[in-house]
């Protein structure tokens, strides 16, 4: 296999990876918060915390690095119209991106400690996650939009 395919792979295992682990961790975080549970909401929120800097961080790295790689060895320009678009929404979905995770972080110890004192949870914690969930609709979307312009390489001016 020559080095054009094994990186097109990692590129594309890699997009997989951002997607899914973001779609996946954020849909468990969502429906432990909807039960009110703190130490649930917790337990979860640790998981989602560790995963999405493991899993999503990694491959937030790798994608725009081997996505430059592969558009100067396919011939692209880097100021094809669909590239830049592409690389300004996923800008957009990592600058949403750093925030959702604080806020995480923060919700998850909010809920943590809520859970520990047996108090319920308040709205410092209601007000991270209304923020983690308005902020996580322009990264997902953006980032199906990606998919699409990679996909397509539309001529869009």
């Amino acid at each position: 296999m020559d080095a054009y395919l094994i990186v097109k792979w990692v590129h594309v295992l890699s997009s997989t990876v951002l997607f899914g682990f973001g779609a996946g961790t954020a849909w468990y975080l969502w429906n432990a918060h909807r039960t009110g549970d703190a130490a649930l909401i917790a337990s979860v929120g640790r998981m989602v915390v560790r995963a999405d800097w493991l899993f999503t961080g990694t491959s937030g790295i790798v994608q725009p690095a081997s996505g430059v790689i592969l558009a100067r060895w396919a011939g692209f320009p880097l100021h094809a119209p669909w590239l830049v678009v592409a690389m300004a929404l996923y800008l957009l979905a990592f600058a949403c991106w750093v925030p959702v995770v604080w806020l995480q972080i923060r919700a998850q110890r909010l809920a943590e400690q809520a859970a520990a004192t047996g108090s319920a949870l308040g709205p410092d914690y209601r007000q991270a996650m209304r923020w983690w969930f308005a902020l996580g609709w322009p990264a997902f979307l953006g980032l199906i939009a990606v998919f699409w312009l990679m996909v397509a390489k539309p001529a869009l001016w």
